[in-house]
């Protein structure tokens, strides 16, 4: 009898009994019972003493009482998540005197109570998630002074107890209603991890961040926070953060200067069109970047950011949803995955340019964030730059500083090439975010958008400005009949500051004095003025572009030379007119060759009837269709770009055509094959 009891022993798993597992549960260890879907509202029976572990996720449990948990003084881990209990009654847990974890998740709590966790001295985790809970009695958590990890995120939280946990390391907070938390909430001076995400914070305590000391984590995504927390500018510890899906905006070098220590960093959803270069600089540990969900302008300012990736072998977390948004040619690509060529970034370029008395290098502007230059080229003037009441766009150029207002101190931006639409100027501020100034006739964020039927310019009234002969900001040279150029070297010298520039423009001499107006931008030294009247005094304005009608305006007049007649026209329509007689004449003579050997074809047969000629062969019918085809025709076209060969024609070595103009079909015993048409 022992002998079968000792290998019946032996065949249960690690020595277990049959009789020591509770019903429809797994005892695969001693210390550890899993008792998964047992479809059952109360705790199992017989649960041996010594069990350590013990699961009862989604069984349907409703309820608990403390007989339930009796004799199990040894057990450590309970997990009652996914099951169907609405209330913790009071000490209810208390016979587990050794219990260190305790999973209390996906439930339907609704209150916890003062005496919920009573003699639980030992617990260091306990979890609480995913309930509905509502409220939390201020001393529900008194005497849990061991804990390590409370996690009370997805609950109906609006207000917390005061939490005096001396050894408390994780705190989630996320997706409950707590938009202030202070110091006197959490006195928790050694917690590592804190997530706020989604609790509605309007602001982040810096007396709270201050007590945190210790802390490693924060998440406090999804929250309302307008500006970057000051709190967080002093936070040189930590090694995660998220600041994802705030209101916040661009964020600012300044800002992120002292979290050097950063691992991990999310930033997306943050309406950021640009990341400055320094941004590289800040975290020489990080590993894990987010930045999805921003409306990335993907131009040579952001060239660095793939390669640096990839330098540093960074993962990029979220990467199909983070792209381009501008320019279109990148827009919706995969930013990660451009290359340094896709963001446009221009060659180093300086332009001379020279006046009546003096010659100027003026360098190039360059897109700049603090400690670093990227050189912009200025493109080359087009002489068709838009018209206020044409949809015609201006070819994009680099934008002056945006305001004449603007600390000369202060380190400017421009855009690079391509960044506004339809002739619009722009610049970037120091977030990096594009400004576009758009055109009469177009509006947008980047001045994408044209109207097709722009509002007439109002009358401009063009004050004379006094200017010195010897140096006169805007001059006229180089005038013909109908086109004048300016010289706006002096007037862009002297008004560094301007960011394009207004040319109104309208005819003394003639009826119709209506002002026109042209928008250039500051980097065009000359422009043409063209389709201009001949004879005629024009009156010519600049005024810096955005400035008020008339406010720092600087005129000048210029008349255009009289009309010249040449005899160059009648020259070309003499060619055209030798040009298209040649042709015709050819034909002519042709005709007239056909018909004289019409004539002696007559004169043959005549001669044939009359003295009985005796010939063997049949005059040809080629001479008769080529005259006919020619009366068909009419008269000679007006355009004949090619001579039609009339067949048969045979080419020579001299690339001439030499053609048959009469041919007889005579019969013979060789049978000669006729002449066919050459296409070719």
């Amino acid at each position: 009898m022992k002998v079968f009891l000792f290998l019946l022993f032996l065949l249960l798993p690690d020595g277990i009994l049959s009789s020591d597992c509770p019903k429809d549960c797994s005892c695969s260890t001693p210390e550890s019972i899993l008792c998964f879907q047992r479809r059952s509202s109360t705790i199992p029976q017989g649960v041996p003493t010594f069990t350590k572990n013990l699961y009862l996720f989604a069984n349907g449990i409703e309820g608990l009482t403390t007989e339930d948990f009796d004799g199990l003084e040894s057990l450590e881990m309970l997990d009652l998540s996914q099951n169907k209990l609405t209330e913790l009654p009071d000490r209810v847990f208390e016979p587990l005197t050794s219990l260190r974890n305790l999973d209390l998740s996906s439930n339907q709590i609704t209150h916890i109570s003062e005496e919920c966790f009573q003699g639980m001295a030992l617990l260091e985790r306990l979890y609480l998630y995913s309930n509905h809970i509502k409220t939390i009695h201020p001393a529900a958590f008194n005497g849990l002074e061991q804990l390590l990890e409370l996690k009370l995120q997805g609950n109906q939280l609006t207000s917390l107890p005061a939490l005096s946990m001396p050894r408390l390391l994780l705190l989630d907070l996320r997706f409950n209603v707590l938009p202030s938390l202070g110091p006197s909430d959490l006195q928790t001076p050694n917690l590592e991890s804190l997530k706020l995400a989604g609790v509605g914070l309007t602001s982040l305590d810096e007396e709270l961040m201050a007590s945190l000391r210790n802390l490693h984590e924060l998440d406090i995504s999804g929250n309302q926070l307008e500006t970057f927390p000051q709190a967080l500018k002093e936070a040189r510890g930590l090694i995660h953060l998220s600041l994802a899906g705030n209101p916040m905006g661009p964020l600012k070098v300044q800002d992120l200067q002292n979290l050097g220590e950063l691992q991990e960093l999310d930033i997306s959803n943050l309406s950021l069109q640009g990341l400055p270069e320094e941004f590289s600089q800040l975290f020489p540990h990080i590993n894990k970047l987010t930045v999805a969900e921003n409306p990335f302008n993907c131009l040579c300012t952001l060239a660095w950011f793939p390669s640096w990736l990839r330098a540093q072998g960074i993962t990029l977390e979220r990467t199909e949803e983070t792209r381009c948004h501008f320019p279109p040619i990148n827009a919706g690509k995969v930013l990660e995955r451009l290359e340094h060529r896709d963001f446009g970034c221009p060659t180093t370029t300086t332009v001379t340019t020279s006046t009546v008395k003096t010659s100027t290098t003026l360098p190039i502007p360059a897109t700049t964030f603090p400690s670093t230059t990227r050189d912009i080229p200025v493109p080359r003037p087009s002489d068709n730059p838009i018209d206020t009441e044409d949809d015609s766009p201006l070819p994009p150029v680099p934008a002056s500083p945006s305001s004449s207002s603007m600390d000369p101190e202060e380190e400017q931006h421009f855009c690079p090439s391509n960044t506004c639409l339809n002739g619009g100027t722009c610049r970037l501020d120091q977030r990096g975010q594009v400004e576009c100034t758009c055109l009469h006739g177009t509006s947008g964020i980047y001045c994408e958008i044209r109207h097709h039927h722009p509002a007439s310019p109002p009358e401009v009234k063009m004050p004379m400005a006094t200017v010195t002969a010897d140096a006169p900001d805007i001059s006229s040279r180089h005038v013909t009949s109908t086109s004048i150029l300016l010289d706006l070297h002096r007037y862009i010298e002297m008004r560094p500051y301007i960011r394009g520039i207004r040319l109104t423009y309208r005819n003394l001499s003639g009826p119709d004095r209506r002002p026109m107006q042209l928008s250039l931008p500051a980097s065009y030294p000359e422009y043409r003025l063209r389709g201009l009247k001949p004879n005629s005094t024009y009156n010519v304005c600049a005024s810096p572009l955005g400035s008020p009608n008339g406010m720092d305006s600087v005129c000048t007049e210029a008349h255009t030379a009289a009309q010249q007649h040449s005899t160059t026209g009648a020259q070309i329509e003499d060619k055209r007119l030798t040009t298209m007689l040649v042709p015709a004449i050819a034909i002519l003579l042709l005709l007239v060759l056909i018909a004289a050997a019409v004539g002696v074809v007559c004169y043959l047969r005549r001669k044939r009837a009359k003295g009985h000629l005796d010939l063997d062969c049949e005059p040809s019918q080629l001479e008769l269709e080529g005259v006919k085809a020619g009366l068909d025709n009419g008269a000679l076209p007006q355009k004949q770009p090619e001579l039609m060969i009339p067949e048969p024609a045979v080419q020579n070595g001299n690339l001439e055509y030499e053609v048959l103009l009469l041919q007889d079909h005579c019969s013979s015993n060789n049978n000669m094959s006729s002449h066919k048409p050459s296409y070719f």
